[in-house]
């Protein structure tokens, strides 16, 4: 199963599984807040990694937590999210971090603890190759979040595109390593259909800024 927040270093480890290993991703977990019922970090609502998972013909499973969980209550809502696939069989969980090792090495504790192993398939890769891979591979993605100490604000809402990464200040990670930004994926060689977006209203909390996606209607051919 894959850790699936709905942006683009998700797609990319789905997309290095399906391409460079004979695995193949079963299932998809999203953690979204109790609260907005949106991704975290990512402000994404939750009926968009609907249908994304729809469109990658995945079954989603959805991990609900409270607003900056302590790690207990978060370990707790993990275990009862993964049980079930874990007795069904499951026991590899993937995630697509790149280079914190914190993060990494929390991960790989507590997926142990519940006899699952945690697997990495995008770990230290160069990441200028793999936004280039991303985009080459014909994936679309708008950018959903901005942390503002890091990064402008315009940079909020644009498609992340060749033009997106030749804009980036130079310190900027064009994965957005560290949090600089996050995405949602609208398109891509799995998706049967695409997931069209409208960018609503621009909120603030602290030093997130997110633009509020909603679905889009396709036009009828």
């Amino acid at each position: 199963m894959l850790l699936w927040s709905g942006g683009k270093d998700a797609m990319l480890a789905h997309d290095v599984i399906h391409s460079q290993s004979p695995r193949r991703i079963g299932a998809l977990l999203t953690t979204v807040t109790e609260e907005k019922n949106r991704v975290t970090m990512h402000g994404t609502p939750r009926a968009l990694v609907e249908q994304q998972a729809d469109a990658l013909g995945l079954p989603l499973h959805i991990m609900q937590v409270p607003p900056q969980p302590p790690n207990d209550v978060y370990e707790a809502r993990l275990e009862a999210a993964l049980r079930p696939l874990l007795d069904t069989g499951f026991s590899t969980v993937v995630a697509g971090d790149l280079f914190l090792d914190d993060v990494r090495a929390y991960r790989e504790e507590a997926l142990e603890s519940l006899g699952a192993s945690a697997l990495f398939p995008l770990w230290e890769r160069d990441t200028t190759w793999l936004a280039q891979h991303f985009l080459a591979r014909g994936y679309r993605a708008v950018v959903t979040a901005v942390d503002t100490a890091q990064l402008d604000a315009s940079f909020l809402g644009r498609t992340y595109d060749n033009t997106f990464l030749k804009d980036l200040p130079n310190e900027i990670d064009p994965c957005g390593e560290e949090g600089a930004f996050h995405t949602f994926v609208t398109d891509g060689p799995p998706f049967a259909r695409p997931v069209p977006v409208k960018k609503e209203d621009r909120e603030t909390e602290g030093r997130i800024r997110t633009v509020r996606l909603t679905p889009k209607r396709q036009e009828s051919q």
